[in-house]
């Protein structure tokens, strides 16, 4: 039985269909142990022993037929969120209310990320691309009252098949995962 983290993109937490409760129950209704979210933003933790490769289009289809939640579901095993989080890619920074500390998820292998695709973007710093964990990551400066289009850029350059959180939430999910 393994554990695993279901990243789900767009979700809202005012849209009656996107609440905590709604998304536990599909999970449960897939028949996955130890359903549980973490925040409010569309992170839940579950233990299965059915094959990983499956579980995204899965769980996907099960959220578009019973909540009509047309987003992305993206999956990372235990393992790899705790490699990620002992490999420290943000040492010595600090997630606060002026520099957000962002990993952005990749559904689909990819080569290699862009690690340019910012340098015009004084709001913008990439840290680098975690490989093993298929994340993009990144500071963002909000400290200057104008916010950087972070998103769009991101979706332009790499599609939708990608989800990102702050590390702080990354860190959260793993914690929840390991209750």
């Amino acid at each position: 039985m393994e554990s695993y983290a279901a990243l789900l993109r767009g979700i809202m937490p005012t849209n009656p269909n996107m609440r905590n409760e709604k998304l536990r129950a599909v999970f449960d209704g897939l028949g996955f142990e130890r359903v549980a979210s973490a925040l409010t933003s569309g992170n839940i933790v579950f233990r299965t022993a059915d094959d990983p490769a499956d579980l995204e289009d899965r769980i996907q289809e099960a959220l578009s037929a019973e909540l009509g939640i047309p987003g992305g579901t993206i999956i990372r095993g235990h393992a790899t969120l705790r490699a990620l989080l002992d490999r420290d890619p943000f040492a010595g920074l600090t997630h606060e209310r002026g520099s957000y500390l962002t990993v952005t998820f990749f559904k689909h292998e990819i080569r290699e990320a862009d690690l340019g695709s910012f340098d015009d973007d004084p709001l913008t710093r990439v840290i680098g691309f975690d490989h093993d964990a298929r994340a993009f990551l990144t500071v963002i400066d909000n400290s200057t009252g104008s916010t950087p289009d972070f998103m769009a850029r991101l979706e332009k350059t790499y599609g939708k098949d990608i989800t990102t959180r702050t590390w702080l939430t990354v860190q959260r999910v793993v914690k929840k995962m390991e209750a």
